[in-house]
């Protein structure tokens, strides 16, 4: 008896999703609530359960279709048992020059890459790589490019192009071919990259973007890691970073200047009483926003316990529609991979957003004299419609007051 696997609810006001990539084949067997797809949606990747156990029957879609709520896309033969290879005829020998050659080839056609993204699959190819060899680190322990580009540089092995047929010498003179190869590549944009495209070109379209800098002195909070990271870890179980720091600050600010922390909605202005920052995190399909709620009521091991479980959820590609949901201001650290300065765009329907950017020695002046201090810039971009440049400048020149002496944090200045 056959089954039928259809895309779940996806949250709401999302109707549809892409088929990202099929994690099960025609023949595999699957359990209940195993993952046989994952579906592609306008904010997160999420995973399609088998509602059933059995084998799989017949897959309704393609890689990148779009499918929408209710639509069936696989087919299971509950109580089936999966096909075993011994009852497949072998197909016939292609003639192959050598064992050499026929080892990637035979790399890419085993069972183990059925299961591999395309992507992933690619990486594989070009690399030479064995993916029994490699230890995935995504979800179920699956791979991801990172891992065999990880491993291909262990190997210290540079990428091989496919091979081809050799084509004949006269052939390659006649066309003038060149001993180097350029190529190019043409991939469909992900859901999730079309939608993060339409909204950063939607806020520049929409929005009077500006922005206003400063520059830290991280020495205070730098010293203040440095004392307390053992006591901290070894009480809350997690490590004391620098967000949990810039989201008590941009409390302040935006507790102190409510419209940094406020949307425009048609002509009509809302101002929140709550804090929920969104906290800029880097995905293996783009970057993704989910929200640390209550930002004002939490303490900073909490702070840091939701962002360290954000960044794990996201290279595992489960967060959820409800984790991306709201937020009313934006915080994105690009100083993790080497940013000096940059001038975020805003998240709509938010009207502000903290760039933070990396940490290093520079020559100040103080009190007269120069010092070498740890110094960071910020970057605040706001909407000017709601946002008047004064706002702006206060908020956060509060920010920085509160990073430079972080007591102002603990007695609420």
């Amino acid at each position: 008896m056959a089954s039928e696997i259809k895309v779940p609810v996806l949250g709401e006001s999302v109707t549809e999703g892409t088929i990202g990539e099929w994690l099960k084949q025609p023949g595999d067997r699957v359990e209940v609530d195993e993952p046989v797809a994952s579906l592609e949606t306008d904010k997160v990747a999420i995973e399609v359960p088998s509602p059933f156990a059995g084998v799989i029957g017949e897959l309704m879609a393609a890689v990148g279709d779009n499918v929408e709520v209710g639509a069936v896309i696989a087919t299971v033969v509950e109580g089936g048992s999966a096909a075993s290879p011994a009852s497949t005829p072998a197909p016939a020998p292609a003639a192959t020059p050598t064992a050499t050659e026929a080892k990637a080839p035979e790399v890419a056609a085993s069972d183990a890459s059925q299961t591999l993204s395309p992507a992933v699959r690619r990486a594989v190819l070009e690399h030479g790589i064995d993916p029994s060899t490699v230890k995935g680190t995504g979800k179920d322990g699956r791979l991801t490019k990172e891992d065999v580009l990880a491993a291909a540089k262990t190997k210290g092995e540079e990428p091989a192009p496919a091979a081809k047929p050799a084509a004949p010498a006269a052939a390659a003179v006649s066309t003038g071919a060149q001993t180097g190869e350029r190529k190019t590549e043409r991939v469909k944009m992900t859901r999730l990259r079309q939608t993060i495209a339409k909204r950063l070109k939607s806020a520049q379209d929409n929005a009077a973007l500006l922005t206003t800098f400063n520059d830290v002195d991280m020495t205070a909070v730098i010293e203040a890691r440095t004392k307390y990271k053992d006591l901290f870890a070894k009480k809350h179980g997690i490590k004391l970073g620098f967000m949990g720091f810039f989201a008590k600050a941009a409390h302040l600010a935006l507790k102190d200047v409510p419209s940094v922390n406020g949307q425009i909605d048609g002509d009509e202005i809302i101002y929140h009483d709550y804090v929920d920052i969104s906290v800029a995190v880097s995905a293996p399909n783009g970057l993704v926003v989910p929200v640390v709620r209550d930002v004002d009521k939490k303490g900073f091991a909490q702070i840091e316990k939701d962002i360290a479980d954000f960044g794990k959820r996201a290279k595992d590609g489960t967060l959820t529609m409800a984790d991306m949901t709201g937020g009313t201001f934006t915080i994105s650290n690009g100083g993790v991979f080497g940013s000096l300065m940059s001038t975020p765009i805003i998240n709509p329907p938010q009207s502000a957003v903290l760039g933070l950017h990396r940490i290093e020695d520079r020559v100040i002046v103080v009190d007269g004299e120069m010092v070498i201090r740890p110094m960071m810039y910020i970057a605040l971009s706001y909407d000017h419609r709601l946002v008047d440049g004064r706002e702006a400048v206060t908020a956060l020149k509060i920010i920085k007051d509160a990073i430079e002496d972080p007591t102002r944090m603990l007695i609420d200045l």
